[in-house]
């Protein structure tokens, strides 16, 4: 199962400055868990006991995983993942 993740610039630093990797997984949680076996530590930049971080945004085809089944969301062969950093500002 191929599942494209893409990347944000503050977290290229643990993907050798790739833009998007490729990773596998049944659920959101075994995709982190995949990813964080090639690219030791971007996991625990995105989630935080078990769960998604409060200032990550995760898409799974452009929904917001937070309204799906977060950590939980079931993925598919071909689906593409985006993570973001939340922004905030005034």
């Amino acid at each position: 199962m191929a599942i494209e993740v893409r990347i944000p610039t503050i977290l290229r630093t643990y993907t050798d400055g790739a833009k998007a990797v490729d990773g596998s997984g049944d659920t959101l949680g075994a995709l982190l868990a995949d990813l964080d076996t090639r690219h030791v530590g971007i996991a625990d930049r995105i989630v935080d006991g078990g769960a998604l971080r409060r200032f990550v945004n995760v898409y799974l085809n452009d929904e917001d995983v937070r309204f799906l089944d977060g950590i939980d969301t079931a993925l598919s062969d071909g689906d593409v993942v985006t993570v973001l950093p939340a922004v905030a500002g005034g």
